[in-house]
Order: structure tokens, then C-alpha cells, then sequence
């Protein structure tokens, strides 16, 4: 059994183990991106050492880019959060998510999570009129953080 299997035991001490050891893998987890993510909302220790394995990867495979996306509307704010973190790593290769994250930083009512969908917008080159749009409304927020991720997302599209 592999570690992205033993993310997905039901057996919670398994999944603490596998996240633990992808933690020390670094970028080398990169292969099990989406179920990292997916762990990062589980219970104390497996979600904590899944955002240990998360914070050392790079970019995410491209393979990943599709498990990824349907992350981005998770009902957890910390799925949803890292799911846009590696899809903002990816770049232009994740420029196939920009309306799920364009219905993040809409939708969202979480703070974290439309914060993360502006930074990601703008590391993905979001080119839609959609998005610029939402990125634009993002900027007249009152969340200081929100406003100033959506203008330097605004201004990587554009440069």
C-alpha cells in the first residue's frame, strides 16, 4: 500500500502515518498532491501533517491540476485554501481552474479562501473578463488583505 492509499484508510492513526512520511518527502510528494489536500481537512494530526507536506511542495503535477480544481469548493475552508495554493503554484498550467477560482473569490464566505482565490487568479494569469472583473470588485473590498491580493493579482495579468 502506498502512502496516497494510506491517506485514504478509514483507519486514522494510517492516515497520521502517511502524511507524516509525505512530509518528509518534500517536493518529491508532489504525486499525491490532491490527497494531501483532501487530508488537510482531516482530523488534528492528519491535517497537521498534511499542511507540513503541503507547505514543502512545489508545483503540483499536471495530472494533478483536474483532482485539484474540484477541491476548490469544498465545504472546508482549509481544502479549499491549499487546493488554490498549489493550483497558484502550477501558474499558466492551472489556467483551466480560473472559473472555479473566479467562483471562489465570489462566492466564498470565507476570507481565507477568496484571499487565496485572488492570489491564485493572478499567479494562473487569469485572462476572462469574468475574472478581472471579480478581481477588480475585490480591490473596493473592507478586507485590507483581500484588496491588496486582488490589485497585485490585477497587476500580474497585466505586466
Amino acid at each position: 500500500m502506498d502512502e496516497r492509499e494510506r491517506l485514504q484508510s478509514a483507519d486514522a492513526d494510517q492516515r497520521a502515518a502517511a502524511a507524516e512520511a509525505l512530509s518528509q518527502m518534500g517536493p518529491d510528494a508532489a504525486y499525491a498532491a490532491v490527497e494531501l489536500v483532501a487530508a488537510s481537512g482531516d482530523q488534528e494530526s492528519v491535517g497537521e501533517w498534511s499542511v507540513a507536506a503541503l507547505e514543502e511542495l512545489g508545483p503540483p503535477p499536471e495530472e494533478a491540476i483536474a483532482g485539484l480544481s474540484n477541491l476548490i469548493a469544498d465545504t472546508n475552508p482549509t481544502v479549499a485554501y491549499w487546493a488554490m495554493t498549489l493550483l497558484g503554484r502550477a501558474g499558466p498550467t492551472a489556467r483551466s481552474c480560473e472559473n472555479q477560482l473566479t467562483n471562489a473569490l465570489h462566492q466564498s464566505d470565507q476570507d481565507s479562501v477568496r484571499e487565496r482565490a485572488a492570489w491564485a487568479l493572478g499567479k494562473i494569469g487569469a485572462t476572462s473578463e469574468n475574472a478581472v472583473q471579480a478581481l477588480q470588485t475585490a480591490t473596493t473590498t473592507s478586507n485590507p488583505r483581500l484588496t491588496r491580493l486582488a490589485k497585485r493579482a490585477l497587476q500580474e495579468i497585466q505586466s
